[in-house]
């Protein structure tokens, strides 16, 4: 009798492959026994060795492959998908940060607008079974309405980063119900950890803590975020892969504070760690980590930038269960080590001294 085949393995596409939180998404998958096809073209947004470091790492899993180009040229989002006929398509490639966004605008259009369009055409010629894209808190914009709940009105943007992100969820809600594609849009709520941003709070305020520099506060500290650390996140992204969207016609169950369209496959859903802190505490977990204080400039807030973040996690907790949740201080602790590691920097004795009586 003839050996049974071994099942065939799912394959899923992921976009930005090589960025902070692709790279933890495709890590997670490989796990999770698919074969992923990374997307990234290695922009200089910010230090390309650092991108390049976290590609070189999965191209040692095996049934991991790249693809390093451009989304939004035209082509390439068609040639790949009809090539591969994944799954799962996870979209992650997008210009970040919100500040940068008020700088050089036209990489927002090029990156987010038209890189997302090139992406659903190429979802409507070959139709994956769960499309899954990233958005953002930040389409929340001038909201006082906190905890944030996904139907929340969203259509008072603050930067042009979150009109972008607007933007691609109406979008896809549009392609959703032309073309019955199930959607999920994910809205990202200050992601922390392990191989992240250099643009982002955590990596610029370790860094100059350890160089012994003061540290830009914006708004005087008087800031509380929704930091969700990377793991977390990406736990709940993988479990919601096998959640599509159904259209309502089809007798999908009725949940409370659901954001699924009545007329498209389509649904936001909030990926956030559900609970607010302030950011001088925020600091003290990286001084604490670190085992140095830190001198504060104390500025105004940002443009574009609001006081606080803080996602309802209600929906995600009903489509896949509980859902897990690092502490501040264990995560922060996390980054710093990594951080060390990556960098060569070696923790002093008194450092290490400081970091463990703040976790004991």
């Amino acid at each position: 009798m003839a050996d049974a085949e071994a099942p065939t393995a799912r394959r899923a596409l992921v976009t930005g492959s090589a960025g902070f939180i692709g790279y933890h998404v495709c890590e997670r998958l490989l796990a999770d026994g698919y074969e992923v096809t990374g997307l990234d073209s290695l922009n200089a947004y910010y230090d390309p060795t650092l991108k390049r470091a976290r590609q070189a790492r999965l191209l040692e899993r095996a049934g991991f492959d790249v693809i390093n180009a451009r989304l939004e040229d035209e082509g390439v989002l068609m040639d790949t998908m009809a090539q591969l006929q994944p799954e799962v398509v996870v979209h992650l490639a997008a210009q970040a940060g919100v500040r940068y966004s008020i700088d050089n605008p036209r990489a927002y259009l090029e990156s987010n607008l038209d890189g997302t369009f090139e992406l659903l055409e190429a979802a409507r010629a070959h139709p994956p079974k769960h499309l899954l894209m990233a958005s953002s808190s930040s389409v929340y914009g001038a909201s006082d309405a906190l905890p944030y709940a996904e139907p929340t009105k969203t259509d008072a943007p603050l930067s042009l980063y979150a009109a972008t992100k607007k933007s691609n969820e109406v979008v896809a809600h549009a392609y959703a119900h032309l073309f019955d594609l199930p959607i999920t849009c994910f809205r990202f709520f200050t992601v922390y950890g392990p191989w992240g941003r250099p643009d982002m709070a955590l990596f610029k305020f370790t860094d100059a803590i350890l160089k012994g520099e003061p540290i830009d506060v914006y708004n005087e500290g008087r800031m509380r975020r929704d930091f969700t650390y990377v793991d977390d996140l990406v736990d709940c992204l993988a479990r919601l892969i096998d959640r599509p969207p159904p259209q309502l016609s089809d007798g999908a169950l009725a949940i409370p504070g659901d954001s699924l369209s009545a007329v498209a496959p389509h649904r936001v859903v909030n990926l956030g760690n559900s609970r607010t802190v302030e950011l001088l505490a925020f600091i003290e977990a990286i001084e604490a980590a670190t085992g140095r204080k830190t001198q504060m400039n104390l500025m105004p807030m940002q443009p574009g930038d609001v006081p606080a973040t803080w996602a309802d996690n209600s929906l995600v907790k009903a489509l896949i269960g509980e859902v897990q949740s690092t502490d501040i201080t264990e995560g922060v602790r996390r980054f710093v080590s990594w951080y060390r590691e990556y960098y060569g920097i070696e923790a002093s004795t008194e450092a290490m001294g400081s970091a463990a009586a703040a976790a004991g």
